[in-house]
């Protein structure tokens, strides 16, 4: 199969320009599986919670679903973006996964970053892994990388592919993503942003360098930090699936849990 991310860089708050910006770049890939970046539709330096609120939609009705669904559609593939989630008074900072039939589910970010905890609540609905026919897909969102839990977890569950929205602020995470997917024998798909927001005195400057990382540590594609870029990779789910390092040791059967603890 193959599998993308999209690089680019969101204009805060212009939900209508972003989506047509992030679905022209969609329109150019030909893959099975394309990763937007985290928030991609609104941008990422929100300053109050009634922002937050106003740039948010409820899921699976709102209009950003509705036309990732369609682009799904056209292209007969699987798109995963993270937007703002509203659902009654809470907001979520999720994921909305598009099939070419349509909404096929959502993931809420887990680990919130800084001060994302004043505007969002914690994901609630867990690690899921979605069963698309030509892999079982993971699903999490920037900070969650920084926690070996998150990728383990959805590895447990049988992802051979993990799809990583992201707007990465800190320089860390590219590298340490070889050793999520070396330890955990599976492919990443990380779509990172660009460019810098500048709001009421702070400052966020992403890091680009989008990335996808196989199972045995490689990289198969890395975008340039600054440039808007689609990266696509040709992936080979069997290498996600044969867990074996060598005759005598297999990545997760191998585990001692009784010490863990």
């Amino acid at each position: 199969m193959k599998a993308a991310f999209i690089q680019f860089n969101p204009q805060f708050g212009n939900i209508d320009l972003n989506v047509k910006q992030a679905l022209s770049l969609v329109e150019k890939t030909d893959a099975d599986v394309i990763v937007l970046p985290e928030l991609f539709n609104t941008g990422y330096l929100i300053v109050s919670k009634d922002e937050a609120f106003d740039l948010s939609e409820r899921l699976p009705v709102g209009k950003t679903t509705a036309a990732l669904s369609s682009a799904a559609e056209k292209k007969k593939a699987y798109i995963i973006a993270g937007l703002i989630e509203r659902q009654g008074d809470s907001l979520f900072n999720s994921a909305v996964i598009v099939s070419p039939s349509g909404y096929l589910g959502r993931y809420r970010k887990v680990h919130l970053f800084n001060e994302e905890r004043l505007w969002f609540q914690p994901g609630d609905l867990g690690f899921d892994v979605f069963d698309i026919g030509i892999c079982k897909m993971g699903v999490m969102i920037c900070f969650d990388w920084y926690f070996p839990e998150s990728m383990r977890t959805l590895a447990l569950k049988g992802a051979d592919v993990v799809c990583h929205s992201a707007n990465l602020v800190l320089p860390f995470c590219q590298d340490a993503m070889k050793t999520r997917c070396l330890e955990n024998r599976v492919f990443a798909v990380t779509a990172n942003r660009t460019g810098e927001e500048n709001r009421n005195g702070k400052t966020c400057r992403y890091t680009g360098r989008s990335q996808i990382t196989g199972p045995d540590a490689r990289i198969l594609y890395q975008a340039g930090a600054e440039t808007e870029e689609i990266g696509i990779a040709e992936i080979d789910i069997a290498l996600a699936r044969n867990k074996n390092l060598n005759p005598y040791n297999h990545a997760l059967l191998d585990r001692r849990e009784d010490f863990y603890s």
